[in-house]
C-alpha cells in the first residue's frame, strides 16, 4: 500500500456552496460526474470527498492537481471506481501507485470517500 486517504463533507455546507457559487460544479466536476449525479448534493459531496481524499493518499494537498484530474465513475453494478489523469496520475506514476481503491458514503448530513493507493 502506497497511501490512505479519507475526507468527509457536511451535505448542507456543500448544498449552500453549489448553490451560491456560481460554476462551481462545472469547476470541480467532470461533465460525467455532473451526469451521473444529476445534481444531487450528497452525490456530489461524496465524489468531492472523493476528490481530496485522492491528495491525501497520495500525500499532497490542495493545488497539487486539478480537480478534474480526478473523477469518480460507476460499474454497472453502482460500484465506484476512481480515475486519474493528468498531475493526479503523474504523482501516482511516481508514488508506484498501480491501483485504487474506492468507497463512498452518504447520508442526508454527511458524504464521505476513502481512498487506498496500492
Amino acid at each position: 500500500m502506497i497511501g490512505v486517504g479519507i475526507d468527509a463533507v457536511d451535505v448542507a455546507r456543500f448544498s449552500l456552496i453549489l448553490r451560491r457559487r456560481g460554476g462551481f460544479e462545472e469547476r470541480v466536476f467532470t461533465p460525467l460526474e455532473r451526469s451521473i449525479c444529476g445534481g444531487a448534493p450528497r452525490r456530489l459531496a461524496a465524489r468531492f470527498a472523493a476528490k481530496e481524499a485522492t491528495m491525501k493518499a497520495l500525500g499532497v494537498g490542495l493545488g497539487a492537481f486539478g480537480f478534474h484530474d480526478v473523477w469518480v465513475e460507476r460499474e454497472e453494478s453502482g460500484r465506484p471506481l476512481l480515475r486519474v489523469d493528468g498531475r493526479a496520475a503523474a504523482l501516482a506514476e511516481v508514488s508506484g501507485v498501480s491501483r485504487w481503491h474506492l468507497s463512498l458514503t452518504h447520508t442526508d448530513a454527511v458524504a464521505e470517500a476513502v481512498v487506498v493507493a496500492e
